[in-house]
């Protein structure tokens, strides 16, 4: 095979070699839109700076012809493709009405970033519409599968019951072609939240939109204006083809590695000899690991959206000068990690994962993928900002305008370099050493609770475990000696600058909930994965190997998440809520469906298991969730018997 040539890359017609901003597409035509809702002004404006592309290798024009065939589309004529919807023309939907909602899924040609893509549009759109809801209010929806094959829709970070909470296999069978389910529930809580696909890869081609349950009360955040941004990642291949990638070429996607073309840069942005550099890289080549191995599926495929638009389409939000703006972010990514920004306007955070918080004032935030975060800005002046979602891995990024008139514009940040793990990220600083002042892990912890539990320690937690022995196989490279708390880290790539950079040690709770019993009983799991072979799971198995993990209804619960990989990941439990170990008072721990765990890092969350019946736990990487990083937790009257029947 021939050496790959180097990318050029293009950044607002202008060749750069940043790594950030893959996006390459025509820009054609001009079209606005403005829509008024409920409280709500949303307009969105294009553009009509043309973005040239950079010179295509054969390779990668046959890889782009071959994936436009495998979806069976043809380049459309110029009347043909002047036809075609673009995507982000998203409506809103009120659930808790009188006769309830409709929402149809179907295939459909949308142009997204400026080039025809094969998605799964809901109501005709990408993402679908924003969906309304009233705490306390029962909510009727009506899903019209007009696609052919089946499909699913779960309401991620809804307490509801199980048969409702859409999951293939597990709470349901799926909705067959041409086949209309009925969801049912009440809701029991408020916030922002979303919803998306649980079957097969259909949440990478555009299945997800955002969900807003109004609260029952006074909201405890003002606000005069808000708009929903859903961040998110398109790809025009074949989602099956990437993952087909991913597990035969190791790092597949990850054009930003040291190569001896870069050696002085590297040392020049690192302040270090180049002696100093090429031990480094020979450290990791030891461990047969890449420091630049930050992201799996990067702007090499993707398109980064805003409201379903690409960075140059440049979504517009209209907002008064002095108004109090609620931006409800959303993460709806299949893999895609983004660093979010507004520069020149600190943003006040008022809820994360749809739970009130005491607010936290900062500059910037990391939002993981499946994660919600609220955030509160006042414009100051008659200009407009820039709100920027630099991807982690700096290969891209999305972008819109929040300006006081349509037609304005702020400047675009310059993306930052690519980030580099350490050994630090690693957990190996120290090696297997414990520090002065920590506390070990005791591993000497009952897993099964006594006929009369003694309640587990709510403060002073450890902050290092030692990894011990390996067990878990071939489908785990362990990483790190040891994992450490992280709660004061905002990640890699992040915190080396004058920004205020938000993290899980700065979130408390609004509000002290209901049931903050101590836990009686606890068990480690291993966050673990094989990058040379793409096998990803927990304690060293796949899904397909792994036994149900075993909550106790009505038990307060405690899991130390061990992340033995030099990736993050999300992870998300459906039906119930994990209290997360922040470092302050019990009281004050924040609820989260989703959870981001660092490399190396020892995360601990609490449950109350007061859910019946069987639910999906999983890592939010869509590709890592198919490859494996999944369980069952079944909620049982004991360990020693099956599920709770929640129908009984």
């Amino acid at each position: 095979m021939e050496p790959l040539a180097p990318l050029r890359f293009v950044q607002d017609g202008k060749p750069h070699d940043r790594g950030c901003g893959y996006d390459v597409q025509f820009r054609i035509g001009h079209r606005q839109r403005a829509a008024t809702t409920k409280g709500t002004v949303m307009k969105h404006h294009r553009n009509t700076t043309a973005i040239h592309p950079s010179p295509m290798s054969r390779r990668r024009f046959l890889g782009s012809a071959a994936a436009l065939a495998g979806y069976g589309m043809l380049l459309p004529s110029a009347a043909a493709f002047a036809a075609i919807p673009h995507a982000g023309n998203f409506g809103e939907l009120d659930a808790s009405s009188p006769g309830g909602i409709d929402l149809v899924l179907e295939k459909r040609a949308l142009k997204i970033g400026g080039k025809v893509g094969s998605a799964i549009a809901i109501n005709g759109s990408i993402p679908g519409p924003v969906i309304r809801m009233r705490e306390g209010k029962d909510v009727l929806i009506r899903v019209h599968n007009r696609l052919h094959e089946s499909t699913s829709i779960h309401w991620h970070g809804i307490l509801l019951p199980f048969t409702m909470d859409g999951v293939p296999g597990i709470s349901f069978s799926g909705i067959a072609p041409g086949e209309t389910f009925t969801y049912r529930y009440r809701l029991k809580q408020n916030g922002t939240y979303w919803y998306h696909s649980h079957s097969g890869m259909q949440e990478q081609l555009g299945h997800y939109g955002m969900l807003i349950v109004e609260p029952a009360e006074p909201d405890p955040v003002a606000y005069d204006v808000e708009f929903p941004i859903v961040l998110s990642d398109w790809t025009f291949e074949n989602p099956r083809t990437v993952m087909r990638k991913l597990k035969t070429i190791e790092g597949y996607y990850n054009f930003q590695r040291p190569t001896l073309a870069n050696l002085d840069d590297q040392a020049a942005a690192t302040n270090q000899s180049v002696g100093g550099v090429l031990e480094k890289r020979w450290a990791w080549q030891k461990m047969r690991m890449d420091p630049t191995d930050i992201a799996d599926v990067t702007g090499a495929t993707y398109t980064y959206l805003m409201n379903g638009q690409a960075a140059h389409e440049n979504p517009t939000l209209i907002a008064r000068r002095g108004q109090r703006v609620r931006l409800r972010l959303l993460n709806a990514s299949a893999m895609t990690f983004y660093d979010f920004r507004i520069p020149g306007l600190p943003m006040t955070v008022v809820q994360a994962d749809g739970q009130n918080v005491k607010p936290v004032e900062t500059d910037e935030l990391r939002i993981a993928v499946a994660e919600t975060y609220d955030v509160i800005v006042t414009l100051p002046d008659d200009r407009a900002y820039t709100l920027f979602a630099e991807t982690m891995d700096r290969s891209g990024y999305a972008r819109g305008t929040l300006t006081p008139r349509q037609g304005m514009s702020a400047a675009i940040p310059e993306c930052r370099h690519r980030p580099m793990l350490t050994m630090a990220d690693m957990g190996m600083t120290h090696g297997a050493m414990k520090m002065d002042g920590e506390h070990e892990m005791n591993h000497d912890l009952p897993d099964v609770p006594a006929h009369h539990p003694a309640l587990l320690p709510t403060q002073n937690l450890p902050d290092r475990v030692m990894h011990g022995p390996d067990e878990h196989g071939p489908a785990s490279i362990t990483m790190a000696m040891s994992a450490y708390r992280q709660l004061d880290d905002p990640g890699v790539g992040l915190g080396h600058d004058d920004r205020r950079v938000l993290t899980y040690g700065q979130l408390r709770c609004l509000h002290t909930p209901d049931d903050r019993r101590p836990p009686t009983r606890q068990f480690d799991l291993h966050l673990t994965g094989n990058m040379h072979k793409y096998i990803w799971g927990f304690d060293g198995k796949k899904w397909s190997q792994s036994d149900m993990i075993r909550f106790v209804y009505g038990e307060r619960l405690r899991i130390n998440m061990i992340n033995d990989t030099m990736m993050n990941h999300p992870i998300h439990l459906h039906g119930m809520w994990m209290d997360l170990y922040a470092g302050h008072d019990y009281a004050d721990n924040p609820r989260k469906h989703t959870v981001n765990v660092q490399p190396a890092e020892l995360l601990t969350v609490d449950i109350t298991a007061d859910a019946p019946g069987q639910w999906a736990f999983h890592c939010h990487l869509l590709y890592h969730m198919e490859a494996g990083m999944f369980r069952t937790v079944a909620v049982v009257r004991s360990l020693e018997e099956g599920p709770i029947n929640a129908d009984a």
